[in-house]
């Protein structure tokens, strides 16, 4: 039974995962980069600015606000053991084809933010308006079934049990990581505002002493970087080797970063006092930080260490090796803090697709969610990781296969003049 389980798991993961639709995501962010003429180059810098600045809010969300929503979702365990999973299986090269990723990406995250700010709703809210918009209301239907399949894969399964992985070597059962996520989700409140800085920051700290410590490696593990993501010099093996790093290194930088998923869009389109365009920039903004900038801090500070076994199990050695017990447990809160914030921002995003679905959108029907969320964190904290990876990509292939098409549909829309728009007011 288990082994029919999972060829039919690894036959679903091929089909709504497979190469075709990392080659989708990707084409679609050289798509929108080419529309745009590399606005994540030209413009997008200078456009950051306008779209943070302001705190004011009455209702919806500040830039800030959404901004830090955003990063929780996106910020998880992928950073760390998702950056380590990419590596175990796709060398070093996979880094590469993860910035690759990310720069295309953050084209089709600016065209998500975008198109949700011009057609998401309160009754279809992010993503799901567009898709409306694009394929009509059966579409969306299955889009934000999606949604609340990836809310409680990627969004909880995967990270408690990524979080309950590097645990477990420190002497925290499986069970007790379990019932605390799960507790501290039932009792928490919105706490990304605070949370995501902070565990940022020291999260980088960390990853600042492992580079200082270890510096004069930093060349070699660029070199083996770009080696391993272009190197042909070993002829079948080679290409071989090159298209695996391609392909984890994309599928792990969509892992990170959700571009291509409209996930993200949940959060930011409810920004007030920003036009579309401002709003797509925060979506762009989100997909720098989380993996162009601390990706490949996290990846230099695992090619840089003594590790050479980048196992969910092992991941957090990188930091026990260069600074000992103290690098270890601080390295455990952040995947700790990772995680929890992601559940936190995955059960929100979750909760609007699941509303959207239900005829009748009460208190029962939320609490009735909430309480799946919090199974489905026990639930990955008992699972392995790399298990339940597969099965999250799953999910992303669901939402990814129609929020990219949807995207391309309405590729007009997103680069339309906008003539005397007053900034969106939610």
């Amino acid at each position: 039974m288990n082994e029919s389980f999972s060829a039919f798991v690894r036959v679903l993961t091929v089909v709504l995962w497979g190469p075709h639709v990392l080659l989708l995501i990707l084409l679609a962010g050289v798509w929108f980069t080419l529309r745009g003429r590399f606005m994540q180059v030209t413009k997008l810098p200078g456009m950051t600015r306008g779209a943070l600045c302001g705190t004011q809010r009455c209702g919806g969300f500040s830039a800030f606000q959404s901004l830090t929503a955003s990063l929780a979702g996106s910020l998880g365990t992928g950073n760390i053991l998702g950056v380590a999973a990419a590596i175990l299986v796709g060398g070093a090269g996979a880094v590469v084809w993860m910035w690759i990723a990310a720069f295309f990406g953050m084209m089709t995250v600016y065209a998500e933010g975008v198109l949700a700010a011009k057609f998401g709703t309160k009754n279809a809210p992010g993503a799901i308006g567009y898709v409306q918009k694009a394929f009509g209301r059966h579409g969306a239907k299955i889009y934000a079934a999606g949604c609340v399949l990836s809310a409680l894969g990627m969004g909880t399964m995967a990270q408690t049990g990524a979080a309950s992985s590097v645990l477990v070597p420190m002497g925290v059962p499986r069970v007790l990581a379990g019932v605390v996520f799960a507790g501290l989700l039932l009792l928490c409140v919105r706490v990304t505002e605070k949370l995501v800085p902070f565990m940022a920051g020291l999260f980088l700290a960390l990853c600042a002493a492992v580079l200082l410590l270890r510096g004069s490696h930093i060349p070699g593990a660029v070199r083996n970087m770009l080696k391993g993501a272009f190197s042909l010099k070993a002829g079948a093996g080679g290409v071989c080797g090159m298209i695996l790093a391609m392909r984890e290194g994309i599928s792990r930088g969509v892992f990170t970063n959700e571009a291509g998923l409209g996930s993200g869009t949940f959060a930011t389109f409810r920004t007030e006092n920003k036009t579309p365009e401002q709003i797509g920039t925060l979506g762009a903004l989100q997909v720098f930080i989380d993996t162009i900038l601390l990706c490949t801090i996290t990846a230099l500070c695992m090619l840089v260490s003594p590790v050479r076994d980048f196992s969910p199990e092992a991941a957090l050695s990188v930091f026990s090796l260069v600074l000992g017990q103290f690098g270890e447990l601080s390295a455990g809160v952040c995947v700790a803090l990772f995680a929890f914030a992601s559940v936190l921002a995955w059960s929100c995003y979750g909760m609007d697709a699941l509303l959207y679905l239900l005829p009748k959108k009460g208190a029962a029907e939320k609490r009735i969610y909430m309480a799946f969320t919090a199974f489905s964190c026990f639930l990955g904290c008992m699972s392995p990781f790399l298990g339940v990876l597969n099965v999250c990509d799953a999910f992303n292939g669901l939402m990814a296969l129609l929020n990219v098409p949807a995207l391309l549909a309405l590729t007009p829309q997103v680069f339309a003049k906008q003539i005397a728009q007053k900034p969106k007011k939610v």
